[in-house]
């Protein structure tokens, strides 16, 4: 099997899930699942330090970076050059959520790797299931690729006969809260996926940031918030969806129910843990149903913050 460098989380757990970790020899600083790739491996991408900011904090610091024409993630050639890595897994998605595409193509034409640079850039839930068959692809194991979309995709079509037929919730994502961001690109589908009705979103598109005036016309319709702070864990992400109860106050409609997500876990990192965002969020909204199909939800995804 070849050597494997991982630029990105989401291809870090692809790699795991495919049970090719052994051949992983290089991590970002962000891959910490599971349960920690980054012990015993080089970690060959380093990145902005956010500890201790506030969400406002943290997008006033990216814009001004980014205005400035600064990196916001660094690459280390030279680690990159002791690895030799011959496939090596990166985005072009999102420059704020980690190294472009052509930084990794320039290091490894840099250092002479004849490596395979794939570049992951899912728009929906099906290109983030696709995750497990391009990784597997491009490592020589394609057989355990389609053995593992075979077998997530599996798991989506028990929610979507549980939740048939249901009442959809009408649900709003908020990517972001300070200054809210709408989510988009395939967290629309997941809402989908567990039974409801994206609001202000459409699949496939990018996150759009909004101003609370915008969203409070949308949300004194809605049926469910859904609080997945980009990056953040399930604690974080609880705290701000409190954030959101108090700003949004009166607007909220008197059964709308709020919920936190471990989004940065879950929900806004592509990889194969996005099918237990799935389970658990048509847990949360369709409980009976889920329970009776039998759809266990995994502990510590979603936590209500204010109940239907």
């Amino acid at each position: 099997m070849p050597r494997i460098v991982s630029l990105l989380p989401s291809t870090t757990e692809w790699v795991h899930a495919l049970g090719l970790e052994s051949d992983l020899v290089g991590v970002t600083f962000e891959c910490d699942t599971p349960p920690d790739p980054r012990v015993g491996r080089a970690v060959v991408v380093g990145g902005l330090d956010t500890a201790g900011l506030a969400p406002g904090e943290i997008d006033a610091l990216v814009r001004a970076k980014v205005a400035a024409g600064e990196d916001l993630y660094t690459l280390d050639a030279d680690a990159m050059a002791r690895l030799a890595p011959e496939v090596v897994l990166t985005q072009d998605l999102c420059r704020v959520c980690a190294l472009p595409a052509d930084a990794a193509r320039e290091a490894v034409e840099a250092i002479g790797c004849p490596g395979t640079v794939l570049t992951f850039d899912p728009h929906t839930l099906a290109q983030v299931l696709d995750g497990a068959t391009e990784v597997a692809a491009a490592c020589g194991a394609a057989d355990a690729g389609t053995a593992l979309r075979g077998a997530l995709q599996a798991r989506l079509d028990a929610v979507a006969a549980a939740v048939d037929r249901k009442p959809r919730p009408r649900v709003l994502v908020l990517e972001w809260t300070d200054p809210p961001f709408v989510a988009g690109h395939w967290v629309p589908d997941l809402v989908t996926a567990a039974g409801g009705v994206p609001v202000l979103a459409r699949a496939g598109e990018r996150s759009v940031a909004m101003s609370w005036d915008d969203v409070r016309p949308a949300v004194r319709a809605v049926d469910a918030v859904l609080v997945a702070p980009c990056g953040y864990g399930l604690a974080d992400a609880v705290t701000q969806a409190h954030t959101v109860v108090d700003v949004l106050g009166a607007d909220l409609p008197a059964g709308c129910a709020v919920h936190a997500v471990d989004a940065g876990g879950f929900v806004t990192r592509p990889g194969p843990r996005v099918v237990d965002a799935v389970e658990a969020l048509a847990a949360a909204w369709h409980p009976a149903a889920a329970s009776a199909a039998g759809v266990t939800p995994r502990p510590g995804v979603v936590a209500a913050v204010r109940p239907a």
